[in-house]
């Protein structure tokens, strides 16, 4: 798992919780379904059977993979528009190409981040590049949907991409986990990612044996999902592995365990954290668009069929027909 490593974690900051501090217990651990987007490709579904208002202001997160392509297998998605939210693509494995309908886009890899607000609305298009279509490879990711509250689903879009380079890094007291903050603050430490939502996002490493205790905000909720590894979440040590969602109730830390002993394939116990400040607004979604109300959705619907949303590039993605 490439992503963002160092030669020596001791060298990082470090991040503490205060032995005050109230940890947070675990509501619920979930299973994530597998299922397949786009053209095809492998993705498990992290939100799946958690409620809207556990996640908010999340909406829907795919895991990616991890998946070893073979030569012309790999996969990506058609261009479709968007309105109303965020999407977050950050690429731990692999390589993925991105355009819009607005000339941004970009190429991202090995821990870089697409960060890319819908808002008002846009098409998009995200593809394997050609060498990694014509030589195969391995390919892992995540894709998070971000809400974005009413006074801001019709801003103008926008695209950010962060470089893996440029994330914040950290430690855990004893050096036993590497912390990327790609998003927001933690402990002091501010990531890259420029948010509409007040959100923070991480992705951490746990050595086998190692702990992991993250100070958190109160006004945040806690999410904490599994991307390989086995472990355990929360001062109740529930056991957790690979696709497992868990969702945090209030208090001030939250803590995860890696098992001292974990599979050749996964070293670490890899996680992906994620919290932010609840929205509560009314959420009506359809496919690709979320808004506050029913009548919004079908003015979003009728604003792309008459092309209000932006036109296809007439120049063709590499590897990819325009359609």
């Amino acid at each position: 798992m490439p992503a963002i490593t160092v030669p020596d974690v001791l060298v990082l900051p470090r991040v503490a919780a205060s032995p005050e501090a109230t940890p947070r217990p675990v509501r619920s651990v979930t299973r994530a379904p597998h299922g397949l987007e786009g053209e095809g490709f492998p993705v498990r579904r992290a939100f799946a059977g958690v409620s809207y208002a556990d996640l908010d202001p999340f909406l829907h997160m795919d895991q990616m993979g991890e998946v070893e392509y073979s030569p012309g297998e790999a996969k990506g998605t058609p261009w479709h528009p968007h309105r109303g939210f965020e999407t977050v693509t950050y690429i731990i494995d692999g390589t993925f190409e991105h355009r819009d309908s607005h000339g941004s886009g970009g190429t991202i890899t090995d821990g870089d981040t697409q960060w890319m607000t819908a808002g008002s609305g846009l098409l998009h298009i995200e593809v394997p590049p050609a060498e990694l279509v014509r030589s195969g490879g391995v390919f892992h990711g995540l894709q998070l949907w971000v809400n974005l509250p009413r006074t801001l689903k019709m801003a103008p879009p926008r695209y950010q991409d962060i470089r893996g380079g440029e994330v914040s890094l950290a430690t855990t007291p004893d050096g036993g986990a590497l912390v990327r903050v790609i998003a927001g603050e933690l402990d002091g430490h501010a990531g890259p990612g420029v948010t509409h939502t007040p959100i923070t996002v991480l992705h951490a490493s746990v050595a086998p044996g190692a702990r992991l205790a993250l100070p958190w905000r109160r006004d945040f909720n806690a999410l904490v999902y599994v991307l390989s590894g086995r472990g355990t979440v929360g001062a109740e040590r529930r056991p957790v592995g690979m696709g497992d969602l868990a969702v945090f109730g209030p208090g001030d830390t939250i803590e995860a365990a890696a098992d001292a002993t974990q599979e050749s394939r996964s070293p670490n116990l890899e996680l992906f954290v994620l919290g932010g400040q609840p929205i509560r607004e009314p959420v009506a979604a359809y496919g690709p668009f979320v808004m506050n109300t029913r009548a919004e959705l079908v003015q979003a619907f009728e604003d792309f069929q008459a092309g209000r949303l932006g036109t296809i590039p007439a120049e063709p993605q590499p590897g990819h027909h325009v359609l």
